[in-house]
Parts: structure tokens; sequence; C-alpha cells
């Protein structure tokens, strides 16, 4: 198995990357968006954590920068109807942490927002994998269960209001970068005055 591919990019497609080891072989490796954001320009240095999926039809390798992306990933795979596709989708959508926030917190709108995953399949597919992603979980407001509620009302308000839900994920969780507000009210008006 090939955990580690370690090299140059040579290219960066929207779905893959070619990166050349220093022995000289290329390897084409699969990667999610929230990934490929993070990766250097073709010609610079980059070490991949990589899982290599087989399947009737082809063997693919996938490709992570940390190692809690690539453990999410493999977790993912376990459940029942998630295939390596869809699993790559599910993590384009949203980085690691927030979606194992979304499986924990059993978040069926933000997991419908994943191409392919409708209601039946997100409550399905929280309910497994809930208690296995845990630990990769990591709640982002430090002020506890008061800033996280707070954080999930915000989000639903910038939804009501138009955004769609990574939009409004991602500037609540700016604002929370920048200092977490009291109230939800707060964080709705600094996440509209960023945006």
């Amino acid at each position: 198995m090939i955990s580690r591919v370690h090299g140059t990019v040579l290219s960066r497609d929207t779905d893959r990357v070619e990166v050349e080891t220093s022995g000289g072989v290329v390897y084409e490796v699969e990667v999610p968006l929230t990934v490929l954001q993070r990766l250097p320009t073709p010609g610079s240095r980059v070490e991949l954590r990589t899982l290599q999926v087989v399947s009737e039809t082809s063997v693919a390798l996938y490709g992570f920068i940390d190692a809690h992306e690539r453990t999410l990933f493999r977790r993912l795979l376990t459940a029942s109807g998630v295939g390596a596709k869809l699993a790559l989708a599910m993590m384009s959508a949203y980085n690691a942490e927030r979606l194992a926030r979304a499986l924990v917190e059993k978040d069926t709108a933000a997991l419908r927002q994943v191409s392919g995953v409708g209601k039946k399949k997100a409550e399905k597919i929280a309910l497994e994998l809930a208690d296995k992603v845990a630990d990769l979980a990591i709640v982002t407001p430090s002020g506890g269960p008061e800033a996280s509620s707070a954080a999930q009302g915000a989000v639903q308000a910038l939804v009501a209001l138009g955004f769609t839900f990574a939009d409004a994920d991602q500037a609540v969780r700016q604002v929370l970068e920048a200092g977490a507000p009291d109230t939800t009210d707060e964080l709705v008006r600094r996440a509209l005055a960023g945006s």
C-alpha cells in the first residue's frame, strides 16, 4: 500500500494532482477541493498522505495534507452506500473538521448540500458515522456549548437570508476566527458585514 507520496507537483487539475518522486515515478493522486486549494503551485515540493482504494473497475490513489483528513476519508468509506467518489465529494464540500462535526451533530441539512446526498442518505450516513468520527470533530468556537449553538443559529439565519450552507458556514467561521461575538445576532451582523 502507498501511504505517502513525496515529490514535485507536475500538474494540478480540479480533482487531481500529479506528483513526481525523486526516483522519476509520477503518481496521479485524486484530492478533494479542500486539499487542492492548499496545494502549492506546479514545480513546488509536496508531501501527501495517501490512501489506495481498489475496486472492481479501478485502482485509485487519494491524497490529503493532514493525517486527520486521511483518517476521516477512510472512516467515510466504512459507511454503507459511501464509495470513494461520494467520500471525495463530501470532503470537497467541507473541510475535515466541519464534515466530522456535521456527522457528529447529525446535521443532515449540511450533509444534503453534498451532490448525491438526499435526506434519507444523509440520515443514514450520520447515524452510521456519528460515533466513529467524534474524535475528529474539533469544535471551533471556544466559548463552549453556548458559542457553538450561537454559531449554528447564525449559519441557519444566513441560510434563511439566501446564503448557501457552505457560504454561511464559511462566513461564520471567519467571524469566529476574528474573535467570538456574544450573541447569534452579533455573529450574523458581522458575517453580513464581511461578505
